[in-house]
């Protein structure tokens, strides 16, 4: 068994590949939901939908996010009446936030409707929020403190950041099914995915750090940044903003003390000798799963 902490699209990627390597039932993955909000009245989990929709094969593969097929009659109509429409969910996505909402109301958790939507889509990783609780990724900016996706999605993450918090993370209970994963896994890998708003926000969690520590030789990592910039995303910007170096490197350092194992891109092989000084173990690959083949490659590494 092995358990993968993930943020978003580069997670998704990588539980794809490696549930194409080994048995997606052996896979956990412990998701972020640091960027989850209440719009609408509904209760929206980006990274868990975004994990889910892709593991299913249901990812609209040219936006990013959400559902293929998808239609935006509910959006624009809303738009029309002058309510806010800078959050994009179209039609099929909205039933899965309606459901998730109305479960809640009765009671269930995250992780029950989590479960729930997965089974109904057919998805055989053990899909995991990393808590039931509320927490929050809020920026300090230039232009004062802004949620998540005020952030990311209505600002386009086009404004300087001070600082990043994770409101209610020191009082968040970590589940008892992703402590279990924790323990029991062969394997920890920290996906792909921005160290500060996809991966920190779990690591801030209850006793999550303390484990990795302890369990430091089975944990590998992959950095998102290839050649000093991201893929997708703002994490090198980020990274800078806030003092890291905005490089494979700075990514390293970043989990120092929690990680044996990095995996970093081949245009970054230069790069691997100052990263394994740290006494940690660099393997060089492709990082980038834009082909399927690609992937299978990277995922064979985290595996081997």
């Amino acid at each position: 068994m092995i358990s993968v902490l993930s943020g978003g699209v580069g997670a998704a990627r990588l539980l794809r590949a490696l549930s194409a390597e080994i048995a997606p039932q052996d896979i956990n993955a412990i998701v972020n939901v640091g960027d989850d909000l209440v719009l609408h009245g509904l209760t929206i989990c980006p990274d868990l939908d975004t994990i889910t929709y892709t593991l299913a094969g249901l990812n609209n593969e040219t936006l990013g996010w959400g559902l293929n097929g998808e239609s935006w009659r509910v959006m624009d109509e809303l738009e029309t009446l002058g309510g806010a429409s800078w959050f994009r969910l179209g039609d099929r996505d909205l039933a899965t936030h309606l459901y998730r909402s109305q479960r809640l109301l009765e009671g269930a958790t995250k992780t029950d409707v989590t479960r729930e939507l997965c089974e109904r889509h057919g998805v055989q990783v053990r899909v995991l929020p990393a808590t039931n609780d509320d927490v929050a990724t809020i920026f300090e900016t230039e232009r004062g403190r802004l949620s998540f996706q005020d952030y990311f999605v209505r600002l386009r993450h086009d404004v300087k950041v001070e600082s990043i918090s994770i409101q209610g993370a020191s009082t968040a209970t970590v589940t008892k099914e992703v402590l279990d994963a924790l323990h029991e896994s062969s394997r920890i890998i920290i996906a792909p995915s921005n160290p500060l708003i996809s991966i920190d926000p779990i690591l801030q969690l209850g006793e999550i750090k303390d484990i990795l520590r302890e369990r430091r030789r089975d944990v590998i990592a992959i950095s998102p940044i290839i050649d000093g910039a991201a893929l997708k995303g703002p994490a090198d910007r980020l990274m800078r903003e806030l003092g890291y170096e905005a490089t494979c490197v700075g990514v390293a350092d970043f989990y120092e003390g929690l990680i044996a194992t990095f995996v970093i891109d081949e245009r970054d092989a230069a790069l691997a000798a100052s990263i394994s000084s740290n006494d940690v173990d660099v393997r060089v690959t492709t990082t980038i799963m834009q082909d399927p083949l690609d992937a299978q490659r990277l995922a064979r590494a985290v595996l081997a």
